[in-house]
């Protein structure tokens, strides 16, 4: 830890994680992590482009679309990427850090489809004597833990990849706790840290209040309308099919004060929420966008909403929630794993009891009287950044070596 007025130690980091082809959470948090951590570091970038053969991807219907407003910026060395099938481009990406010699290779972990790949980079920079730091954003992927073969492939190939591993990197003590739970025998050796997720302040940034800021209202608003949104993909642990029943439930009286935002693209098949939205009694007061939208799209969605309403049946973060907490919005959601730490200090949180739709529509019948509340954001990127600088000192051995 740097003492006060000293000056940082910049360290040179090399990050891997998805581009933008394979749109999704993680593009954006490589893309804002890499940002936050050129600040204080020399840092370049690895992306894994076609992350997985696009017909088995549930959005691979839009793969490769230009959706994200989001740019590398020029403080960040951009590197090769890396398709699935390697070919030519998992050498390029050796020889990319056999010339820069970082001194942390930084990965994202949130899929069994990047494991090879990792396992690749990992080989290459263990012989290079570069110390590999994982990022754990989540142990696996629900939808893929269901997929067969992936769990024991996982299992088999994630020791190897932890015992060339020199730190870890999670969002919150639950994370860690499963963390130790599933890999307890394979960790001991690990210099690990805890950061929370880094604010989403690129989208409608300028519409972000303060505790005590009037909200630009719009029709609905001047009617004394309040605007509830879900966002986010649509899948069976997002529980948006909660959030409809509870709207559903409102008596007619009740309904005419709310509008009802849902935004996201359906994955595994999960038509429940699609189902109970054409068949509300107040299905005039529900606004459905059932697709992945563009950045633009949803600074604009955030801009016009109130309250986000994320009733999560398990999480260790949320780019939804992020943004929203950004924006200054109202937050509901169920007490469920690292969520509950993720807004453990912003005040514009309520925290619901799991899987509990009538506590959710008694909180949502609530918001009409503090809608014009805003709240400020306590997040802020430096968490992360002192956490990635702690890894790096004590991970990194010195000189490397010059093979």
């Amino acid at each position: 830890m740097q003492s006060a007025g000293e000056t940082p130690v910049r360290h040179r980091i090399c990050l891997v994680g998805p581009g933008f082809r394979f749109l999704g959470g993680l593009s954006v948090y490589t893309c804002r992590l890499a940002t936050a951590l050129a600040e204080q570091h020399d840092v370049s970038v690895i992306t894994l482009d076609r992350l997985l053969p696009a017909r088995f991807y549930p959005g691979g219907h839009r793969v490769g679309q230009q959706l994200s407003v989001l740019r590398y910026p020029d403080t960040v060395q951009q590197g090769p990427s890396v398709d699935w099938w390697w070919g030519r481009t998992i050498a390029r990406a050796v020889a990319h850090l056999r010339r820069e010699r970082p001194e942390v290779l930084l990965l994202q972990w949130w899929t069994a489809a990047t494991l090879h790949t990792y396992l690749a980079l990992a080989i290459a920079a263990k012989r290079l004597g570069i110390p590999v730091v994982i990022e754990f954003h989540e142990l696996q992927d629900t939808g893929e833990a269901g997929i067969p073969l992936i769990g024991p492939y996982r299992a088999l190939l994630m020791p190897r990849l932890l015992k060339l591993a020199s730190g870890a990197l999670v969002h919150n003590q639950h994370d860690l706790e499963m963390l130790q739970d599933e890999y307890r025998d394979h960790l001991d050796h690990l210099a690990v840290e805890i950061a929370p997720h880094g604010p989403y302040d690129h989208l409608g940034a300028e519409t972000a209040g303060t505790a005590d800021a009037a909200v630009t209202e719009d029709a609905d608003g001047a009617d004394g309308v309040t605007r509830l949104l879900f966002f986010g993909l649509i899948r069976p642990y997002k529980g948006a099919e909660d959030l409809v029943e509870a709207f559903n439930a409102l008596t007619a009286e009740e309904a005419a004060r709310f509008r009802l935002t849902v935004v996201g693209e359906t994955w595994e098949g999960h038509t429940r929420p699609a189902d109970l939205i054409r068949d509300s009694p107040h299905r005039d007061r529900i606004e459905f966008v059932n697709r992945y939208v563009s950045d633009t799209e949803a600074a604009g969605f955030f801009a016009d909403a109130d309250a986000v309403v994320l009733p999560y049946r398990r999480g260790s973060a949320s780019g939804p929630l992020q943004i929203a907490m950004s924006n200054g919005l109202h937050v509901l959601l169920y007490a469920v794993g690292g969520l509950v730490e993720a807004v453990r200090d912003y005040p514009g949180a309520v925290l619901l009891p799991p899987d509990d739709v009538i506590a959710l529509g008694k909180a949502i019948r609530s918001l009409p009287e503090r809608r014009g509340e805003r709240f400020e954001d306590p997040h802020s990127w430096s968490a992360t950044l002192d956490a990635v600088s702690r890894l790096a000192a004590a991970v990194h051995p010195g000189q490397v070596s010059s093979a």
